[in-house]
């Protein structure tokens, strides 16, 4: 029984890290494979193509199809001016070889500065001015070779990338979607907890907030990589942009609220309020987790009845109260205030609704074609 549950862990923990363990393969087998071919065609620097096809390696294949492009471009760039200046400037001598290096590196540094895909040209120019094995053959040549061996090597990374267990840019990106919206479902329990039991929930906060930045930002990059799928035609997936620009209305619509909810309902308020609000908040977070699981699985979405029955019955009830004597008798603070959470609640049915249909055309578009890996 106790080796039993050892084992059970180490498969729980295997199969967490299953997007990384996939990726240590892709870049195991990318490696290997680009060694094989250099050997084949007995190319005299090899190494570059190896390590390049490392390098492309990257968690998607969008991402794998970027460092490509950014690699090949940059090595090219760099390869050739380089070249003409281990051609044409004098650099036999210490002082020499000094003065060649500013001349390389200085407007190569610039573009790269300028532009980051070209981040590897200063570093291939300045190999130029010192090949392993330029002095043999010659620095023009060996500019050919290296441009050779890095296209060869961006080549093997991109297929590995495609062919052996590849990651579509739109699972990530759906996966991070899915973590920014259970992360909103606790940030909007916290918010809650706030207007009805006070400011105990700040430490998750501190907590949530930036989880939640990072789950965009990381949603954000896979979308990006998924554009670029889209555009060479590697898959047929719908545009990600919609998806990530209605997260982003969400999570400002969560802000607003919290602002609201930044000190606790007047208790005339809260035991007017409290059971609307306690009924919105169980069925808004039993939306946002079902919809969190939708997205990681690419399935339907749920439907929001029960969460726009919720809403609707807190707005009549805040609406009632901010009519009756009552409310007149609260400081103008609390008769903000519910006017406030009235309002954020409002754009949150609004972009929340948004979001359900992103995640459906998603669902749309996975009954159309063959699941991705």
């Amino acid at each position: 029984m106790a080796s039993s549950g050892w084992i059970e862990r180490i498969r729980g923990r295997i199969g967490a890290r299953s997007a990384e363990l996939k990726l240590a393969l892709r870049v195991t087998i990318a490696g290997t494979l680009a060694y094989s071919v250099t050997k084949i065609l007995d190319l005299p620097q090899g190494y570059w193509a190896v390590i390049t096809a490392v390098v492309v390696m990257q968690a998607s294949v969008g991402g794998s199809l970027k460092a490509a492009v950014e690699r090949f471009s940059g090595t090219l760039t760099g390869a050739i001016y380089g070249g003409l200046i281990a051609a044409f400037v004098p650099h036999s001598s210490p002082l020499n070889l000094g003065f060649a290096m500013v001349v390389a590196l200085f407007p190569l540094a610039l573009l790269a500065a300028v532009k980051p895909a070209f981040r590897v040209a200063p570093i291939t120019s300045l190999i130029m001015l010192l090949p392993p094995t330029g002095q043999a053959i010659g620095p023009l040549a060996s500019a050919f070779d290296r441009v050779l061996e890095i296209t060869l090597g961006n080549i093997v990374g991109v297929v590995v990338s495609v062919f052996i267990l590849p990651a579509r840019a739109h699972t990530l990106m759906t996966d991070a979607a899915a973590k920014v919206v259970s992360l909103n479902a606790e940030l909007f329990s916290v918010f809650i907890e706030e207007l009805t039991a006070g400011p105990q929930g700040r430490s998750a906060l501190q907590k949530l907030h930036p989880q939640i930045r990072s789950a965009l930002k990381k949603a954000e990059a896979a979308a990006e990589e998924a554009t670029r799928e889209r555009k060479s035609h590697l898959t047929e997936a719908p545009d990600p942009e919609p998806l990530i620009r209605t997260l982003y209305r969400v999570r400002h619509d969560l802000v607003m609220i919290g602002r609201a909810a930044s000190t606790p309902l007047p208790a005339p308020v809260r035991d007017r309020l409290g059971h609307s609000l306690i009924a919105l908040h169980e069925t808004t977070r039993a939306l946002l987790l079902e919809l969190a699981q939708a997205l990681q699985h690419r399935k339907a979405p749920p439907e929001p009845y029960a969460f726009q029955e919720a809403l609707n019955a807190f707005s009549g009830e805040a609406e009632a109260f901010r009519s009756e004597a009552l409310m007149r008798e609260l400081p103008g603070k609390a008769f903000g205030q519910v006017f406030a959470l009235g309002f954020a609640f409002e754009q949150f049915r609004l972009d929340l609704s948004d979001l359900l249909l992103r995640t459906e055309d998603l669902t749309l578009e996975r009954a159309h074609r063959p699941a991705e890996s």
